[in-house]
């Protein structure tokens, strides 16, 4: 793990359950933070996530207690309560969550006891510790999920056999989430289940209070939401199964498989399933194929990102576009079993390569790592370049980008020169739209 974070590519625990409740309708976040702390979030989290937008109860809408060195000095737990009360008469909403910053937790507030002088209010006021030193955006997600599972989801006794539940993908940490869900919903539909994902298009909150029907829940990530998943299992006795973030044919026919197993679905129904999507898959795929060989489309590529992206378009490019995987960098905060789980995924591709893969967490070593894969000319009369090449990383590698020539395509975060909407990268779906961005950046020019 680095010692520094140049440039960080997420915001803090708090900024992470502030955009996670952005995502969850009718949700009224409530922070409790020193003042300044909503904007800076907001700031961050509006154009970095594609621009997010900021809904009905979020950006500059944001109710916060906004304390000040008095209530640094004698506490902030009254000025909360007053916030509470004052949000409650004119913020209309079915849920309302404080959110903890660093300054509250340091100085000893205790937020869960001011929320439990709420518990006889008509809605649910609940409390979730957010301070920023414990963690970034994904541990806020993770934090939030597990008071949300604990205090919020009501326990059911009797499953649903046809109800499933997903975890895994960040609201604005992902950019691209709300349509990878989509993506990833419809996939179970057509094994025969609903899917729950708390963030997609037509739930509610009633979907999230319900999650307790559930039989199984879908971790869609090597990293994240796990523990929130281990909490939910331990209060709802609701099993868990992690698969990787799956884009295009080959990723999402394994995610099929997997999930489909653990469901106990004949595998002539998931195998049929498979056949329907690849046929319509490649019959997409095909109309690339005189581009690709009329300008030697093959390209070496530089993949920049967090543990659920990183690894998928890496496997991608080369399994599916037949691409050199030339580096891949991690860049977020991983414990050393994280590290081994993930350096496992870029074994065993089907092209036989491997992309040379470091974890680095410092936006500026990017450029050191890719001169270490191909070093400079230093003067050599017989040189060969590094390239053609494409980079797929952030709004960050910009400058790499524009430095060695290479075309970027940004779909981790941050993502500051797209406004996005309703794409997905996720399932067969999202690797067509992938190639389709990946061709485009190639051919803008002509």
């Amino acid at each position: 793990m680095n010692k520094f974070v140049d440039r960080p590519r997420y915001v803090c625990a708090l900024g992470g359950a502030l955009a996670t409740l952005r995502a969850i309708p009718r949700a009224i976040p409530i922070i409790h933070a020193s003042a300044g702390c909503g904007s800076n979030i907001s700031n961050a989290i509006g154009p970095g996530g594609g621009h997010y937008g900021s809904g009905y109860a979020s950006g500059m809408s944001l109710p916060s207690s906004n304390v000040v060195e008095r209530d640094i000095v004698f506490g902030g737990e009254d000025r909360l309560k007053e916030q509470i009360e004052t949000t409650l008469e004119l913020m209309d909403g079915d849920l309302y969550v404080v959110v903890t910053g660093c300054m509250v937790e340091m100085i000893g507030d205790d937020a869960k006891g001011v929320t439990s002088e709420f518990l006889d209010y008509e809605k649910p006021v609940l409390a979730v510790e957010t301070g920023g030193f414990k963690g970034n955006s994904f541990t806020g997600y993770d934090l939030l999920l597990e008071t949300l599972f604990k205090e919020f989801v009501t326990k059911k006794e009797e499953k649903k056999q046809d109800i499933v539940n997903i975890f895994g993908l960040v609201p604005a940490q992902d950019a691209f989430y709300k349509g990878n869900l989509r993506e990833l919903r419809a996939l179970l539909k057509k094994l025969g289940f609903k899917a729950n994902t708390f963030f997609g298009e037509g739930e509610n909150l009633e979907d999230l209070k319900n999650a307790g029907d559930a039989r199984l829940n879908i971790v869609v990530s090597d990293i994240y939401g796990i523990e929130p998943a281990k909490v939910f299992e331990e209060i709802h006795e609701t099993p868990f199964v992690t698969v990787p973030f799956p884009i295009g044919a080959r990723q999402t026919s394994e995610f099929l498989q997997v999930v489909g197993k653990a469901l106990d679905v004949q595998d002539e129904v998931i195998e049929e399933v498979i056949k329907e999507e690849k046929e319509t898959y490649y019959d997409y795929f095909e109309r690339i194929s005189d581009i690709f060989n009329d300008i030697d489309f093959q390209r070496y590529g530089i993949v920049v990102g967090d543990a659920n992206y990183a690894p998928a378009v890496s496997k991608f490019i080369s399994d599916e576009l037949g691409w050199l995987p030339a580096l891949t960098v991690i860049t977020d905060f991983l414990e050393e079993e994280q590290e081994k789980l993930l350096n496992s995924r870029f074994e065993n591709y089907a092209s036989g390569l491997k992309p040379k893969v470091v974890f680095d967490t410092d936006t500026s070593a990017v450029r050191r790592h890719l001169q270490a894969i191909w070093p400079q000319n230093n003067g050599s009369k017989y040189f060969d370049s590094f390239g053609p090449a494409v980079i797929i990383g952030s709004s960050f590698e910009r400058d790499i980008s524009q430095e060695f020539g290479y075309p970027l395509l940004t779909l981790s975060f941050p993502v500051t020169n797209r406004s996005v909407l309703n794409s997905a990268y996720a399932g067969f779906s999202g690797g067509l739209k992938l190639i389709e961005d990946l061709i485009t950046i190639q051919v803008s020019g002509r």
